[in-house]
């Protein structure tokens, strides 16, 4: 696809150099040669994305940096054709045209997302599935409830940060925090989250002029795991891709690792804050998740239609001379693929307001041979983070205007640029406790492993100094000092008829947040 294959609509007559371009918000602006549109310079593009749907249909004609052309699936079907049609289309970008004409210069801005890599995210065939199904095993080797669990406890350690002041901006604070925490121990590095990785990430992604230096501070984390996993074997997402069958070199491991990292880091906090931001400006939203009418795995559904945390995914290539939406698509054009045009696809949702609750045929993590692979790690810290999150600051309100919410904007994706909020001041609370907005003066009742097993009888503590730890084993490690002996407790036989347990449904909600 060239320009030139278009209808030709310049900007401006031939040899008028005077007359001033189209005014922002005029229809002309933002068009190229052939009267195609420039996505970059969109300051809307929900607005563009269906200009482009009424004018082309659902496959539209677009230019990125320095004119280049390329072809943006519009439509839901079509997106779903192009990412399960193998051998029509690729992602590798080695056979893209304009690439192969030498048009693209090396420091164009979408190189790191265009330029082709020795990864399963750039490949087909046998290449493609010796990375991915290495990828594939470490992912299914994750224990989902232990999961639950460390992200609970990592929802503790982040709000204790803030909890006590009774103000917030979510995203910086945590939103942008709560998944890099999770991902660090997912892949066997906890020890390598702090601030500094949260910024280089941040610094990677958003592309300044520090990002290469951000992105040797990352690679240098990973390349430093991969070593010690080959000379310590561990049963985390590292060390299933040291040991897999298929043999991957330090090089593919700690490569594969980064895109697990920034990818996964990326979406959730995206997820993460578009969840909570929904939480916020819409009471109904709210209530229906208070009352029970919504679920928050539901709420997070929603938002996956509402806002993926990717706009659009770079890109594909097409292999062979075809058609897509009514489009002739020429060998070695390139194929945006837009899940948030696709989400409204009029023809799949007429109405885009509309309660998408338990359908998850949306195309947020893509679809396909190269569909995300670890999407329900990313579902699972959205829900526990958002879930976990109103558990500690039931009152949390926004402290802004919605109209005063503001995002920073680009062609891959939208990021909600602060959430301020404002909340009753709460005291921290141990880790290890399930998240809760009341203040425990007691120690937590000791139960029997089993579920549904009754509170065992405890001796009565000593007072405790103000922010001790409590309970058993904890004792003495930042709590109460040693005042003496404590006497033995004086066993008290069991009751006639001991008090039930909790409902089958507390139980259960305790068990699934992995308490």
């Amino acid at each position: 696809m060239t320009p030139e294959s278009h209808s030709q609509t310049p900007d401006r007559p031939a040899g008028d150099s005077t007359r001033p371009g189209p005014p922002p918000g005029c229809p002309a602006h933002g068009l190229g040669p052939g009267g195609l549109a420039r996505l970059h310079e969109s300051d809307d593009l929900k607005s563009l994305y269906e200009q482009l749907r009424e004018k082309h249909g659902p496959v539209a004609p677009v230019l990125v940096h320095d004119d280049l052309p390329l072809w943006i699936v519009l439509g839901h079907a079509e997106s779903q054709q192009l990412v399960r049609s193998p051998a029509q289309f690729t992602k590798d970008s080695r056979i893209w045209s304009p690439l192969r004409d030498g048009l693209v210069k090396p420091d164009h801005p979408l190189m790191p997302h265009i330029a082709w890599q020795p990864m399963c995210a750039h490949t087909e065939g046998e290449n493609h599935h010796r990375w991915r199904g290495a990828i594939d095993t470490a992912v299914a080797a994750t224990d989902f409830r232990s999961l639950r669990r460390y992200v609970n406890r990592s929802v503790q350690r982040v709000v204790n940060r803030f909890c006590e002041v009774g103000e917030a901006e979510l995203v910086s604070q945590y939103a942008e925090h709560l998944p890099m925490a999770v991902m660090c121990h997912v892949l066997g590095m906890p020890d390598e989250y702090d601030d500094r990785m949260v910024q280089a990430a941040r610094d990677m992604i958003r592309g300044t002029e520090t990002a290469i230096a951000s992105n040797a501070y990352v690679m240098e984390a990973l390349n430093r795991l991969t070593v010690r996993r080959r000379k310590e074997p561990q049963n985390d997402f590292t060390g299933h891709l040291v040991s897999h069958p298929a043999g991957l070199s330090d090089e593919e491991v700690s490569q594969h690792l980064r895109v697990v990292l920034i990818a996964a880091y990326e979406a959730t906090a995206n997820l993460l804050a578009n969840v909570l931001r929904q939480v916020l400006i819409d009471p109904r939203f709210r209530s229906q998740l208070n009352g029970g009418q919504m679920t928050v795995p539901q709420a997070v559904e929603q938002l996956l239609w509402d806002e993926p945390p990717f706009s659009t995914i770079f890109a594909y290539y097409a292999k062979q001379d075809t058609e897509l939406g009514g489009q002739r698509i020429r060998k070695g054009d390139g194929l945006l693929f837009a899940p948030a045009p696709a989400n409204v696809d009029p023809r799949v949702r007429p109405d885009p307001t509309a309660d998408m609750q338990g359908n998850r045929s949306h195309l947020a993590f893509g679809g396909g041979t190269h569909e995300c692979p670890g999407q329900d790690i990313g579902r699972v810290i959205a829900e526990v983070g958002v879930d976990a999150l109103l558990m500690r600051l039931p009152d949390v309100e926004l402290s802004c205007d919605e109209e005063e919410l503001t995002f920073t904007e680009s062609i891959a994706s939208r990021h909600l640029v602060s959430l301020p909020v404002h909340f009753t001041p709460r005291p921290q609370q141990e880790i290890t406790q399930a998240p809760s907005h009341e203040v425990d003066t007691k120690p937590p009742a000791a139960y029997d492993w089993q579920i549904g097993a009754v509170p065992r009888q405890t001796p009565a503590p000593a007072p405790a100094a103000v922010g001790a730890s409590v309970g058993g084993a904890d004792a003495g490690v930042g709590g109460v000092p040693d005042a003496g002996p404590v006497p033995a407790a004086v066993p008290v036989p069991p009751p006639a008829q001991p008090e039930p347990p909790k409902g089958a449904w507390q139980r259960f909600l305790r068990w699934w947040r992995g308490y």
